[in-house]
């Protein structure tokens, strides 16, 4: 979500939805939907493949499910899923570039099933990565991982954000501020915003029934971005390499319940498929 997207969510003041248990079941089978489509690229994505077969890939899945992918003319959103490679952060438009030996591929995908969305993404190495691209992996799925680990009643939205740029800066790494989270549901775009840096005890509180997204965007070099011309592709203005990975989250009466776990175990790479 963008910070034009945040404005347009609404005054941080402004209700945020609670939801109940039909709708935590209806979000577990639109995150679950998500996540298998997730792990089906796990096993396509190599050097030698375009990002736009991978659109079709998961435009094929969602249609053979009875989903529709979100992103498809969203706001005029040209394709199915988002595919951002090496310095691009997010917003990557599937086209005919080939993959090759050494990229990272962020593909987010966001399938909406029986009116809920199921929105998630992950990262792909595309054969031998560097050491560095290989380390930014890691340290931004744990990043994401240490901000669903900070969301629980009475906490606070500020501890996620503070989670997540606690860890990532102690590994010399930089947190994108342009994007943040949000909250979902019937709706792709809602309230909360979540952003991935704050201090503790800052920000709204967190309460039962509230469903998000946590999709930290983890930078190599600095955090500052810019849109390309296409008006969606965002990328770091040092051409610095980016990752992100995403889970949609509930918050319950002990913590959070993740709707887009990897049925396959595939959660971050390598994958062994």
């Amino acid at each position: 979500m963008s910070k034009l997207e945040l404005a347009r969510a609404g005054r941080p003041d402004m209700k945020i939805k609670r939801h109940g248990a039909g709708a935590f079941a209806a979000m577990h089978r639109a995150g679950l939907l998500a996540a298998r489509a997730l792990d089906l690229l796990a096993a396509e994505i190599e050097p030698g493949v375009t990002t736009q077969s991978l659109d079709d890939l998961i435009f094929e899945f969602a249609i053979a499910h009875g989903a529709t992918p979100a992103p498809l003319n969203y706001r005029g959103f040209p394709k199915s899923i988002c595919t951002s490679l090496n310095h691009v952060v997010c917003h990557g438009i599937p086209g005919q570039r080939v993959l090759k030996e050494g990229d990272i591929l962020n593909v987010d995908v966001t399938l909406i099933l029986d009116g809920w969305h199921g929105d998630s993404s992950r990262m792909y190495p595309i054969g031998t990565l560097s050491r560095a691209a290989e380390r930014l992996n890691a340290v931004t799925y744990e990043s994401l991982m240490r901000g669903v680990a900070a969301v629980a009643p009475g906490k606070y939205f500020g501890d996620i954000g503070a989670a997540i740029q606690t860890y990532a800066q102690s590994e010399r790494c930089s947190v994108v501020r342009d994007f943040c989270g949000h909250g979902i549901g019937q709706v792709f775009h809602d309230r909360p915003n979540i952003l991935h840096y704050g201090r503790p005890g800052e920000g709204q509180e967190i309460r039962p029934g509230m469903i998000f997204t946590i999709e930290p965007m983890i930078n190599l070099g600095k955090p500052q971005v810019k849109i390309k011309s296409d008006g969606w592709t965002a990328v770091t203005r040092d051409r610095s390499l980016s990752a992100q990975f995403e889970h949609t989250v509930g918050v319950t009466r002990s913590g959070a319940e993740i709707f887009t776990i990897s049925p396959a175990g595939l959660h971050h790479p390598p994958y062994a498929t």
